[in-house]
Formats: C-alpha cells, structure tokens, sequence
C-alpha cells in the first residue's frame, strides 16, 4: 500500500509523462495542501520558449493563482526531480513547507545535491526536505530521454 507521499509523487510522474510526450525533460510537479491539489506542472521551458517554465514554477503559479496569494504556508510541493537554484528560491519565496522529490540532479540540484537552499540557516524559511520518495520510478523516464538524445 502506498503512503501518502507515494500516491502524489506517481500523480507527479504522470505530469512527467506529458512533459515527455512534449518533448520536454520528463519533470512533473504538484502542490498539495490537506489533501487537495492546489497546482499542478510539468516541465514546458522548451515549448513555450520560457526558460523559468520548470514544472516546480508552473505548479507554483497555479497554486497561487487559485489561492489568490503567493505564499503557500502549509503546501508541499511534489517533484520528480530535486530543484534547481531557481526552483529551490521560488520553493522558500511562496512559504513552502514541505518538499518531497523522488531522484537527485547531480548536475543542477539546489536542494541536495550542488546546494542546500530550501532549508539554510541563512533564509528567513526553511523546507522542510524529504528526498528518495519513489526514485527508482522518478529517474527511469530522465535517464531514457537522456539516453535517447545521445
């Protein structure tokens, strides 16, 4: 039986699988708070020729817009992948509380990986981090895009 983190990071790697049907890198995110999604995204930089359309901000816009707010207190936000830098920023900018992503990016990773931005002590907030949820699954996808492009 799946725990509650496994249920929304497979609805997460369904939103990659539209970003790979894109042709975009197979990322896909999700906000969720009491049970409820509040944004959703998947990866679209390439697409719509915006270099910040990572599926962690456009899950994050949506969940603002609909809260008619941009801080998210008390959300998590579900990713397939560790955010990078901009992510990771945007992620303590909206007040996240909890993130829970499934592999490392050991090229660009802001979280874990190059930097531990979501949660330093150097920032006014911190994110709570959870890493691993469903990784084989979540890395699957990426090393196949990767692999096909070579």
């Amino acid at each position: 039986m799946d725990t509650v983190d496994e249920k929304w990071m497979r609805r997460a790697l369904d939103l990659a699988v539209r970003a790979q049907t894109g042709g975009e890198v197979p990322v896909g995110a999700l906000v969720v708070r009491e049970g409820a999604v509040l944004g959703e995204g998947w990866n679209r930089p390439i697409s719509s020729h915006d270099p910040t359309a990572h599926a962690e901000i456009l899950a994050l816009r949506q969940a603002a817009a609909r809260e008619g707010n941009y801080r998210l207190s008390g959300a998590t936000l579900y990713v397939t992948l560790e955010p990078c830098v901009m992510c990771a920023g945007a992620l303590v900018h909206a007040r996240i509380a909890r993130l829970v992503f499934g592999g490392r990016d050991l090229r660009f990773g802001g979280v874990r990986s190059k930097f531990r931005l979501a949660d330093s002590e150097l920032l006014n907030h911190r994110v709570e981090v959870v890493e691993g949820v469903l990784a084989a699954q979540c890395v699957a996808p990426l090393e196949r895009f990767f692999s096909e492009r070579r």
